[in-house]
């Protein structure tokens, strides 16, 4: 049977979207109808509600207000508050979401977080001052992170009625928003501090070299010149830090064993930990392989065993266990999420003092530390995740005051290559010596670093033409009486980077070798990470050796035809 319905106490000014309708029937076909939704022009989550009634029937006295059985039976929270903010009336839902709630209380004794009086937001809206409005406010009762939408909208002179709606779920996914957001800022911040830094360490080292190969061991001068060169790659090791947390250090990834990186590393371990602290491994025997760069994650578990350390100064014990897991779904760890796959685990447990949650959301930060002055730079945590994540795979810290933390590793599992399929040993063509004259273009746009490299390269009697940018090799180029065998760039530069202005330099100078210099990790430059042909790559801070010898081996290499590389 269908009946014509009129409506009451709707306002024709106002535009509704996603406006949702309940209608119980109850006697002759009475029934309480809900509008709930966003007001399209000002405000979120307001709320009205009607009586409908078919219009041959009369509507009774209190028709205007909803029957309470109905009210009760309505899923979504509803609260009915006096201008003061005391409840007067609250359905079932309500009840759910509040807990303890009650009428006469006040709706502030449940709810906070708004920045200001509760009371006096809900009295400004029962005094017309404000139209209404929508805000997410925290939960009392839920004794966690539980947060409510709460929308409010005026109902007669005296009243306000809220609609909550339960936005935990929302507050969660903000939150891992804004921090990776934040973590994202930080880590390209880092990046471009350690590109700055290593230019600079080049240069040091470098120049420190050449006046140590003027020196004896026996000068008075030599051992200062020594300790230079040693605090500078100190400070490279910690560029080097910053980089990992930055996700764009060089890594040398290869399909590896994880018990056997911990087996070589329990000597090591053992004497980090100390005679207090008791150490134990325990593997599944059918652990599969991962994909990871073996020296930067021994680097990873040291990091985790320090701190683990750290965290029991009176002894305890630490418990490093790896297995397999299958994930068949998003599995939610903490606030974030693992998605489906097939994992190598390792955790790293301690009965240590524990993390609270306020800092719990903060330890992978760099330069976040919860130790005392000097006894820590706040880079072992966020060094451990920058090599994590830039290897593929996820790090997650459970821990709780007075009970200690477990960091857990999850790595996509990788099957054991197949003996036939080791690579074999390649078969080298021998190289045609270069000519002792052999011509070097060497690109670079920081002066200090072209000065050392230029140096270093004329004492290996090699002719070296520089520029300072792309535009300016790509110039001397166009003279095509000039011979160059090999290219040494940087490959950050202002204007055309390194790897685009060779790829143009190689199609009319196929046969010449490249060296890429750069402070950034090798695969986090060119063009969609294609190779660029006869090319090798030189991590800064370099020593002199280094940058000699790498480009002599290039000299020396017989050069891959471009056909050849596309083929193949």
């Amino acid at each position: 049977m269908q009946d014509d319905l009129a409506l009451g106490h709707a306002e024709p000014d106002r535009a509704w979207q996603d406006i949702r309708l309940i209608l119980t029937r109850s006697g002759d076909y009475q029934a309480s109808l809900l509008g709930l939704g966003s007001h399209l022009v000002r405000r979120l989550g307001t709320l009205q509600l009607w009586q409908a009634v078919p219009k041959h029937v009369a509507p009774e006295p209190e028709a205007n207000k909803p029957v309470s059985s109905d009210f009760d039976r309505l899923p979504v929270a509803i609260v009915i508050l006096q201008g003061d903010a005391r409840i007067i009336r609250l359905n079932e839902a309500a009840r759910d979401l509040l807990g303890d709630a009650m009428p006469g209380q006040s709706i502030a004794a449940h709810l906070d977080g708004l920045g200001r009086e509760i009371c006096d937001w809900v009295a400004d809206i029962s005094a017309g001052r404000m139209s209404g409005g929508s805000e997410v406010l925290h939960l009392k009762a839920a004794g966690g992170d539980r947060f409510v939408q709460v929308g409010l909208t005026r109902d007669g002179a005296d009243q306000v009625i809220a609609v909550l709606s339960d936005a935990s779920a929302m507050k969660t996914l903000e939150a891992q928003f804004v921090q990776s957001q934040k973590m994202q800022a930080i880590g390209q911040l880092a990046g471009g501090i350690a590109h700055d830094f290593n230019n600079l360490l080049t240069a040091i080292t470098g120049h420190c070299d050449l006046l140590m190969l003027r020196r004896d061991k026996s000068d008075p001068d030599y051992s200062d010149l020594d300790q230079i060169s040693q605090n500078a790659n100190r400070a490279a090791a910690l560029v080097r830090q910053l980089l990992a947390f930055s996700r764009k250090q060089t890594l040398k990834p290869q399909i590896m064993d994880l018990r056997d990186t911990l087996a070589d590393l329990t000597h090591l371990l053992n004497r980090l930990v100390g005679e207090r602290i008791y150490l134990t491994f325990e593997h599944d025997p059918t652990l599969r392989m991962i994909r990871a760069d073996r020296r930067q994650l021994e680097q990873v578990i040291m990091n985790l065993v320090v701190n683990a350390r750290d965290a029991m100064p009176n002894g305890g014990d630490i418990s490093i266990t790896t297995d397999n897991l299958q994930i068949d779904g998003a599995m939610q760890i903490g606030k974030a999420r693992l998605p489906a796959g097939e994992y190598v685990r390792v955790q790293v447990r301690d009965q240590g003092c524990g993390i609270s949650d306020d800092d719990l959301g903060k330890i992978f930060e760099p330069f976040y530390t919860t130790k005392r002055l000097g006894e820590g730079t706040g880079l072992g945590l966020s060094t451990a995740y920058g090599i994590v994540k830039q290897t593929g795979g996820y790090i997650f810290c459970d821990s709780q005051l007075g009970q200690g933390s477990t960091f857990a590793l999850y790595f996509p599992a990788h099957d054991r290559p197949v003996e036939s399929e080791v690579a074999q040993e390649a078969i080298h063509v021998p190289a045609p010596r270069h000519e002792p004259d052999a011509t070097v273009l060497l690109v670079e746009d920081e002066a200090p670093v072209r000065a050392f490299a230029s140096r270093a390269l004329k004492l290996q009697g090699l002719k070296v033409i520089e520029a300072a940018s792309a535009e300016e090799a790509l110039s001397l180029l166009t003279d095509h009486r000039l011979s160059v065998d090999v290219f040494v760039t940087d490959v950050v530069m202002p204007g055309m980077d390194g790897p685009a202005w060779v790829r143009t330099a190689l199609r009319d100078r196929p046969q010449t070798r490249v060296v890429f210099m750069s402070g950034y990790a090798e695969d986090a430059f060119g063009e969609g990470h294609v190779p660029v042909p006869n090319s090798a790559f030189l991590a800064k801070p370099f020593s002199l050796t280094e940058l000699t010898s790498l480009v002599s081996q290039q000299l020396q290499r017989a050069p891959v035809p471009l056909s050849a590389q596309s083929e193949s």
